[in-house]
């Protein structure tokens, strides 16, 4: 997927994109930087007994390696390339309610794409938080918009309170 994005993209600028660079997106994944509000948001929601469960349109080993950099234990992943589905599609959100016991009014999905999360989540009834770094905006309904992952851990206790979210 990451390949073919860049291919799309050089195609698209007019730029020439040799064939041993086609996978240069894909290879610089697990070197890519953590946002810093990460980790501390994430090691949060986890003492506060939050399950963490990232749902990718990556491979696993690339998935893993961004596991790895934020540095705080995951509960498991729903990664495209282990599902043969690709968000916005449902697949992934099926997986995850399949594997986890995931009960509706019990989750929150936590995304910065609108096309690829945000609203499939809407689509599905899952209430939806968007982390929106860019400034853009949307008339897609969510349950909140926070500029970066600092605010979440409170923003997902008041979605989802500790008694349902932990039960």
């Amino acid at each position: 997927m990451l390949r073919q994005a860049l291919v799309l993209l050089a195609e698209s600028e007019g730029l020439e994109l040799p064939a041993e660079e086609e996978y240069a997106l894909a290879d610089s994944l697990p070197g890519w930087t953590v946002f810093p509000d990460v980790p501390g948001a994430l090691a949060e929601l986890r003492a506060r007994g939050w399950r963490l469960v990232p749902l990718s349109n990556t491979d696993p080993d690339l998935l893993a390696a961004s596991m790895v950099a934020i540095g705080v234990p995951f509960d498991g992943a729903i990664v495209a390339g282990e599902i043969g589905s690709y968000k916005p599609a449902y697949g992934h959100w099926r997986a995850f309610a399949e594997r986890f016991d995931a009960q509706p009014g019990r989750h929150v999905h936590v995304a910065a794409s609108l096309f690829h999360d945000i609203a499939p989540a809407q689509e599905l009834g899952i209430p939806a938080v968007w982390i929106n770094r860019l400034d853009e905006t949307s008339d897609l309904p969510r349950e909140a918009e926070l500029t970066d992952l600092a605010e979440l851990p409170d923003t997902l206790d008041r979605i989802v309170p500790a008694e349902l979210a932990s039960g």
